[in-house]
């Protein structure tokens, strides 16, 4: 008997031990992958901020306004009965161009990219109709990667926009991803982090904080508000279900009001309070943004390192 429990202390000891290298083993590959995708997007994070810094404001031409430090000239009116007035058309400010246009440019994949001011979420967001699990695990590149991407939904769409634009993200221990984003269940941390901005490839959206809740994915018999599953809006009636139930699902009241035509953003992680949690951010589109110049064509690639074949335009 005494041989026998030394025996099962000795197995249950070499698992501990086994579970232990197993567990430090996966610590180090979350590590690896949070430095692989933290290089990646750092770099696309400072050639955005260099660009915004250095592009100047665009400046019409021909308006009779000198810029700074240029003398002024006002060109002489042609005397006589016989002078007409010039029929001059009204001068098209330049545009500026899009920050994220090296990210854009590096993977046709990305079809945005999303940032909260003074936060750790500041990504791309990738959108695969194909395969909308293709970067749940995956990085920027196409390599395997825990921590993945930023996911718009299969059924959401930038151009043309639809309603409502879902995002979903990892609930990241390392605060990687979404992992920082149950942060806004502290109103006060709300409060501070109002703003989230969503650079397309035609503009900057800007969006205020509306709702904060959590929620679960159903089953499909279920019949309840399933705010993963609301898209566009119509009619009255549909945003008002939507809108209804965000507001009284919300944890706190922001202020915030929306009307029908408005457009959303939803922010959506994994959560644990139940089984299949998900905990949501809905944000309202407050400025839709100057328009940026066109991105340049034919540039853009996608990633190749899983061998994954795009589909024909």
């Amino acid at each position: 008997m005494k041989k026998s429990r030394k025996l099962l202390s000795l197995a249950l000891g070499c698992i501990a031990a086994a579970c232990l290298v197993a567990a430090a083993i996966l610590a180090i590959l979350h590590v690896k992958d949070d430095r692989q995708s933290q290089d990646t997007f750092s770099r696309f994070r400072e050639a955005a901020a260099q660009r915004e810094e250095t592009t100047p404001d665009p400046v019409p031409q021909e308006t009779g306004i000198s810029a700074p430090g240029t003398a002024s000239h006002t060109p002489e009116e042609p005397d006589g009965p016989s002078a007409q007035p010039a029929d001059t058309p009204e001068p098209t400010p330049a545009l500026a161009e899009n920050p994220y246009i090296d990210s854009f440019q590096a993977n046709k994949d990305m079809a945005a990219w999303l940032q909260i001011p003074d936060t750790a979420i500041d990504y791309p967001v990738m959108w695969t109709p194909e395969d909308e699990d293709y970067y749940l695990r995956r990085g920027f590149d196409g390599s395997e990667n825990q921590n993945g991407c930023l996911i718009l939904d299969t059924d959401s769409c930038v151009d043309p926009l639809t309603t409502n634009l879902i995002i979903h993200g990892h609930n990241m221990r390392s605060g990687a991803m979404f992992g920082s984003l149950t942060d806004y269940e502290d109103e006060d941390f709300y409060q501070e982090h109002k703003h989230i901005f969503l650079y397309t490839k035609d503009r900057q959206r800007r969006y205020e904080v509306i709702a904060v809740f959590r929620s679960q994915v159903y089953r499909k018999s279920d019949t309840v508000f399933k705010f993963y599953q609301f898209f566009q809006a119509d009619t009255q009636e549909e945003f008002d279900d939507f809108y209804d139930n965000i507001m009284k699902m919300s944890i706190y009241d922001t202020g915030v009001t929306a009307e029908f035509g408005d457009h959303f953003l939803t922010l959506s992680t994994c959560a644990y309070h139940v089984e299949q949690g998900r905990f949501v951010v809905v944000a309202k589109e407050i400025d839709s943004g100057e328009l940026y110049q066109p991105l340049p064509e034919g540039n853009d690639s996608s990633p190749d390192a899983s061998g994954r074949e795009m589909p024909e335009s």
